[in-house]
């Protein structure tokens, strides 16, 4: 198995890169890992007569590789304009356009990432703000389209000055690495999830219902409106609360 590690950050040592190379480092053998600096590679989007050769080299390793390691700093509240460019640039190859100009996930279907980023705010800063929250809803979307699958993401505050990765962030930084060293089942079951979920609820809503009737704690006439508006208000409200959980809200320390 094959780490990529995509660095999108004006400078190759520091905290972003720090964070990328302590997940790489717990990648252990037989599996190999590779970084990607965004800035060594003068890449431009693809025109109509031609295509880029630079952004073919770059789509080569992506596709040679099964997990990527997405990593970029957060500058003034947003992802860095490196990786925002190179997702730009490489748009027409992550998803296949319809003839309607929508989007589908294409070649990278299935495959899995990790993403990393930083900012200068303190931990309360960034806890109470989100000051990271719209760079990691950026790589979300893009990885979305293309049909990449999350595995998790790592983010470092208070990172002004910053000369070496603090020890607790360094060991969370390997232990997702070490993470990867383990083989990915390459489906999202998310959907299936959510249609479980709403038959779970939908069962345990009814006994619910059932229990009331029984005690004569609801009125007997109209049960099968009451029950149906009960199911249905409580599985928004639930997968509201899942979907701000699982989607939502991002890592902020």
């Amino acid at each position: 198995m094959k780490i990529l590690g995509i660095l999108g950050a004006h400078r190759n040592d520091g905290a972003t890169a720090m964070m990328l190379d302590a997940v790489l480092g717990g990648v252990k053998a037989p599996n190999e890992t590779e970084t990607i600096y965004l800035e060594d590679y003068n890449f431009k989007p693809d025109t109509r007569d031609q295509r880029d050769p630079v952004l073919d080299e770059l789509e080569a390793k992506m596709l040679a590789s099964d997990i990527w390691v997405i990593a970029a700093p957060t500058y003034w509240g947003a992802l860095s304009g490196e990786m925002k460019n190179f997702f730009d640039c490489m748009r027409q190859r992550l998803v296949r356009f319809d003839h309607e100009g929508g989007t589908h996930p294409d070649r990278f279907k299935d495959k899995h990432y990790l993403s990393l980023t930083n900012c200068y705010a303190s931990p309360i800063e960034n806890w109470v703000t989100g000051v990271t929250d719209q760079a990691f809803r950026t790589i979300d979307k893009v990885m979305s389209a293309a049909g990449v699958i999350k595995i998790h993401e790592l983010v470092l505050t208070n990172t002004w000055g910053l000369e070496a990765l603090p020890e607790a962030k360094a060991r969370e930084c390997q232990k997702w690495g070490n993470r990867l060293n383990t083989k990915i089942k390459k489906d999202d079951s998310t959907m299936k999830r959510y249609i479980q979920l709403f038959f779970m609820v939908a069962l345990m809503a009814l006994l619910t219902m059932g229990i009331q009737v029984v005690f004569h704690l609801t009125p007997t006439t109209g049960f099968w409106l009451h029950y149906a508006s009960f199911v249905f208000i409580f599985y928004v409200l639930l997968a509201a609360i899942l979907h701000f959980f699982t989607v939502v809200k991002h890592r902020r320390r």
